[in-house]
């Protein structure tokens, strides 16, 4: 496995509780290192949506700290405008909904909402969205209306709002979620093309099928939201009873490791 050595993202004894009663991450701490690719595991409900959230400063620790590029993020540090500004344009979250990311007349001003807000020309913008149409092969939506997308086309545009920002970190919650089988085989690509690339992917998933190719790191939690394994891909998926107690797989479950050749 490659070696990760530049701490990105780190989290300190995170807690966090919605309307301070309903706990969904207890006592979190992780590193998030330059260029690797982590998966985020465990069952509905487990706190691994909530902690991409924190790690796109959408939600702040009840407790614990979290820092980014040597930074403190807290609720405060992001009121300074250039490091709001520099933090944003560093990194990007696609959500598992993509209707909740997709809102412009069309396609076009979706993806040139972002580098304008930042600042960007509209040559420039629109060099980039250019860009980013040609990469996602979506060049024939530029004039189409979001809704008029079907749900992987919709997911390609969403994607495409945040690669047009040209982050180093990219989150992912659930991304082959509901995607029918070509588009899942697409994305999964792309996210292995995006890292090759040089960008650092954080994901969250039940994917274990592709586990060795959307992750070099697998961070484990359990339903109590705690993280009880972090290792890579082929060591998590030989621990049956692990994964079990976490509810990732039934009793019947054929895990990938048993069968699909996944490295040792």
């Amino acid at each position: 496995m490659a070696e990760f050595t530049e701490d990105l993202l780190v989290c300190t004894d995170i807690r966090y509780s919605y309307l301070d009663k309903f706990t969904a991450l207890d006592g979190v701490s992780l590193t998030v290192r330059r260029g690797e690719k982590l998966a985020l595991l465990g069952a509905n409900g487990c706190g691994k949506s909530t902690l991409l959230k924190v790690l796109d400063g959408l939600l702040f620790p009840t407790s614990g700290s979290f820092t980014a590029f040597g930074e403190p993020v807290t609720e405060d540090s992001l009121e300074d405008a250039q490091l709001n500004t520099g933090f944003r344009s560093r990194v990007g979250f696609v959500f598992q909904n993509s209707d909740a990311q997709v809102f412009s007349t069309t396609v076009r001003e979706e993806l040139a909402f972002g580098p304008l807000q930042m600042g960007l020309d509209r040559d420039e913008a629109a060099g980039r969205v250019e860009d980013v149409l040609a990469l996602l092969g979506i060049g024939e939506l530029r004039d189409r209306a979001p809704f008029q997308l079907s749900g992987g086309q919709k997911k390609k545009v969403a994607i495409g709002t945040v690669l047009v920002m040209n982050p180093e970190v990219l989150l992912f919650d659930e991304p082959t979620a509901a995607l029918d089988p070509r588009t899942s085989e697409w994305l999964t690509g792309l996210i292995e093309q995006l890292a090759d690339s040089g960008k650092t992917i954080v994901l969250a998933t039940h994917d274990l099928d592709s586990l060795d190719r959307l992750a070099d790191r697998c961070i484990v939690f359990s339903e109590d939201h705690r993280i009880v394994a972090d290792g890579p891909p082929a060591h998590i998926l030989r621990q049956r009873d692990l994964l079990l107690q976490v509810n990732l797989i039934h009793t019947r479950s054929k895990l990938p490791a048993e069968g699909s050749g996944v490295p040792e």
